[in-house]
């Protein structure tokens, strides 16, 4: 078993070794040195840029096939580092921030940087049921579900705030 915060060559390597690695790095973004939670979550705006112009039901599907094709791709991942839930395994945070930005899909662009904000509040903080989800599940599912649920109460309040100032 590995170091979860340390990244040593050979690990570097494995990870990105595979199409899976990449994807799960968030394209190197969990390489970087420190917070790599957060850089992953600042490249998932690139994406979500142009996700944004689809239509709702496009970008829901989006999402979907995003957390499957992220299941697997952490899986693989974290099979390679030998640790489930690596810190540069960031594709969870591209999925969990896209969910936390629905209701920024037709706001002004400072709702992005409070949806960004609630997303790695809730991310780090992991009130129940995250934190349980984080411990309990295993796997390529167990790396994105909290993110994912993360991103929902993310969500949820980045609504609400938009919704209590129109």
């Amino acid at each position: 078993m590995s170091d979860k915060k340390l990244l040593t060559p050979e690990q570097r390597q494995r990870l990105l070794a595979t199409p899976a690695g990449w994807l799960a790095c968030g394209f190197g973004s969990g390489l970087a040195p420190v917070a790599q939670g957060t850089f992953g979550s600042l490249a998932a705006v690139l994406p979500w840029l142009l996700l944004r112009t689809l239509p709702l039901q496009l970008y829901v599907f989006a999402i979907t096939v995003a957390f499957f094709v992220g299941v697997w791709a952490c899986g693989v991942a974290g099979r390679a580092l030998g640790v489930d839930d690596h810190r540069s395994i960031v594709w969870d945070e591209f999925v969990g921030l896209w969910i936390a930005l629905i209701p920024a899909l037709m706001a002004p662009w400072w709702a992005v940087v409070i949806g960004f904000a609630l997303f790695r509040l809730f991310d780090v903080w992991k009130p129940w049921p995250i934190r349980w989800m984080d411990r309990k599940l295993k796997g390529g599912m167990g790396v994105m579900v909290d993110d994912v649920v993360a991103g929902i109460f993310a969500a949820i309040v980045l609504g609400a705030v938009l919704a209590l100032l129109r």
